[in-house]
């Protein structure tokens, strides 16, 4: 922590040599952006580090009405060519159906059939989409970096909305939100509290009563598979449902600054197919119960420029709702948010002869909770509980999915290749001396 930077030290959160690690295949996790956007002014970015996510970010620039024009002509084309597949499919059904009509039989017509719409399946995306439709919001942000959107989630019938924090980041000097609702009314809003460490923003709409507040769920529940919906607002399209699966649990995600010297975002996230693009961020993923058991919030994509503006390639991220929802009531009440931590420095290591991988410790903060617990310089973390750590995220990831107070057991390799289990309780970054 300096002066300047009234935020918690990430002592156990950031890596030593970000400049060493490198990207695989090139590609990238992505904050996803609207192609609408100019190259990000904002404070994150996509660094070089693996597994790294660019926040669901959209912004504006000049020219904005010309590629408006192109998509719509796109869009145009595209519907164009379903009609003309169609055609097509129709003609060469009839040429391979039964006997050729002769030139002089006359022109048979298509009936027109009153059909009735089906019932609802109960655990289908519709129904889901039915539920929640009424509690999720598009935020529109302007600010001296520029103006975009994103999603949000109504938490109170008086109007918080919960979202991410860097949806809103873009208002934070002077600037300006609103809320478009799912009936098509639109209202200002002002900021509650936000927290860059969990990607987290509270937002209050000015005016409002009555709204549908969102069923929240318990992301600790979900199994790998179990399906999910995704809904939000991506490329400014309002009210839009997504569904696919969940793809992995506990994926360490970390995103960094574009200044370099901000504190990242890392996280255990939802892993999940569920089409995820630009604007999405800040909206829900639920499950089929229709209650948020995520916030989306990241998605990689195939390209590898920082500039880049990438779409849903079935990787997406959202962070789960349970280990952070102390964190949002604290938002609430305005009140400064508090995160889990042991008190070391770490980065990616490997014991045993490189046939095991973990976080190594360079540093152990003095009367911190690692330091209670015997941890030194030198040694690896394999595991926490049951989780196994793979690196430097893995464990940031995995100690930010708990709370402070939690006591938690570590697999430490030690010089040696010598494994032993620590027992640690974890400490509070609010209070915490050398935090």
């Amino acid at each position: 922590m300096t002066e300047n930077d009234p935020r918690p030290q990430q002592d156990d959160t950031q890596r030593l040599s970000p400049e060493t690690t490198h990207r695989y295949d090139e590609r990238r996790y992505d904050e996803p952006r609207s192609p609408y956007a100019s190259p990000p002014q904002g404070p994150f970015f996509a660094s070089s580090r693996p597994d790294e996510p660019r926040r669901e970010e959209r912004r504006s620039r000049p020219g904005a009405g010309v590629v408006a024009a192109i998509l719509v002509a796109a869009l145009a084309v595209g519907g164009l060519a379903g009609v003309v597949g169609a055609a097509g499919f129709s003609l060469v059904s009839d040429a391979v159906g039964g006997d050729s009509p002769s030139s002089s039989s006359p022109a048979s017509s298509s009936s027109v059939v009153n059909q009735k719409k089906a019932p609802v399946d109960p655990d289908s995306a519709e129904a889901v989409a039915n539920k929640v439709l009424p509690s999720v919001v598009k935020i529109n942000v302007s600010g001296q970096q520029g103006q975009g959107s994103g999603s949000g989630v109504v938490i109170s019938s008086d109007g918080e909305v919960l979202t991410n924090n860097h949806v809103v980041d873009i208002a934070s000097q002077g600037g300006q939100i609103s809320v478009n609702f799912n009936d098509g009314s639109a209202k200002k809003a002002t900021v509650v509290g936000t927290d860059p460490l969990t990607d987290l923003a509270v937002i209050k709409v000015d005016g409002v009563s009555g709204l549908q507040p969102a069923s929240i769920g318990h992301s600790d529940k979900l199994s790998v598979g179990e399906p999910v919906v995704a809904v939000g607002s991506p490329f400014g399209l309002e009210a839009t449902v997504t569904s696919g699966i969940v793809s992995a649990l506990n994926r360490p995600v970390s995103v960094g600054t574009q200044d370099g010297q901000s504190q990242d975002t890392t996280y255990p996230a939802i892993q999940t197919d569920a089409a995820i693009n630009p604007g999405n961020s800040g909206g829900p993923l639920v499950d089929m119960n229709g209650n948020v058991i995520g916030i989306n919030s990241s998605i990689r994509t195939a390209s590898s420029g920082v500039e880049s503006q990438g779409g849903s390639i079935g990787l997406g991220f959202a962070i789960p709702i349970t280990p952070v929802w102390p964190v949002v009531q604290e938002l609430r009440h305005s009140e400064t948010p508090t995160h889990a931590r042991i008190g070391v420095q770490v980065t990616d290591a490997s014991s045993n002869n490189g046939l095991l991988t973990g976080a190594g410790i360079e540093s152990v903060n003095q009367g911190s909770a690692a330091e209670k617990a015997g941890l030194k310089r030198g040694d690896v973390v394999t595991k926490v509980n049951d989780d196994v750590i793979t690196g430097a995220d893995s464990l940031v990831a995995t100690i930010r999915g708990h709370r402070p107070g939690d006591k938690v057991t570590l697999t430490v390799v030690s010089s040696g290749d010598k494994t032993r289990t620590v027992q640690v309780t974890l400490d509070s970054d609010g209070g915490a001396a050398n935090s």
